[in-house]
């Protein structure tokens, strides 16, 4: 998939998605919570799948681990932050359609460890390990 039809992909479900938020939150409709997270559910779960495809590449014949070991830890970390962003959607459309009685706090926190996550790769990235040759 090249880049413009990512963009575009991406574009396209986020205008969907805000459409719909905007149609529930003024009252022109009454879906379900979870019919109006549907566009970020189908965005994120093509992202999971094209991550798992690249990450099997990896189990190839012939392939050699020395040559992309940050590479592969760094896609781990992408599926796990999708995973996280995933929970923290289903924990928030639980609470908004009151399936479950759960504090906003027990909401927030696949989003603040994805968050902490971050700023763990972003420490990463700015502050590189130093080699000593």
């Amino acid at each position: 998939m090249s880049l413009a039809q990512r963009v575009l992909l991406t574009w396209v479900f986020t205008l969907v998605f805000l459409i719909m938020l905007v149609l529930k939150l003024d009252g022109k409709v009454q879906w379900n919570w979870f019919l109006i997270f549907l566009p970020v559910w189908v965005f994120d779960g093509i992202l999971i799948l094209m991550l798992a495809i690249k990450m099997a590449g990896r189990c190839k014949p012939g392939y050699d681990p020395r040559n992309g070991s940050p590479d592969l830890r760094l896609r781990a970390w992408y599926l796990a932050a999708m995973l996280l962003k995933l929970g923290f959607c289903l924990t928030l459309c639980t609470k908004l359609e009151k399936l479950a009685d759960i504090k906003l706090t027990f909401v927030c926190i696949p989003l603040w460890t994805m968050l902490l996550g971050a700023l763990v790769e972003l420490g990463l990235n700015i502050f590189p390990e130093r080699r000593e040759a």
